[in-house]
């Protein structure tokens, strides 16, 4: 026990509806997976990681409106994938009709 009490996590400040819900995800898929496997384990594997997936997407991405537990995160702004250097960007005035006359 008291190697679980030296763990740097706030155990105050962990999710719990959240955590119990997609350990509840995780078994209902697991036990629907290994159903349908018939005791193949590869299979079941594999059906188990594709019915977690979906329901994990619907879970998270559907707009339902069920007041579902769901892991509050700030969105961090990614720069763009468009995003070019100062020094590669072109003037847009550079090549405009006017210009050229």
């Amino acid at each position: 026990m008291d190697k679980l009490a030296a763990l740097p996590i706030d155990w105050a400040n962990v999710n719990w509806p959240y955590v119990c819900s997609l350990v509840a995800l995780v078994f209902v898929c697991t036990f629907f997976g290994s159903a349908l496997s018939l005791g193949r384990t590869i299979l079941c594997c594999v059906l188990t990681a594709l019915l977690f997936a979906t329901a994990f997407i619907y879970w998270t991405y559907y707009p339902h409106d069920l007041p579902l537990p769901t892991l509050a995160t700030p969105q961090k702004n990614a720069p763009s994938a468009t995003a070019q250097p100062p020094w590669l960007m072109r003037d847009p005035t550079a090549d405009s009709p006017s210009k050229r006359y």
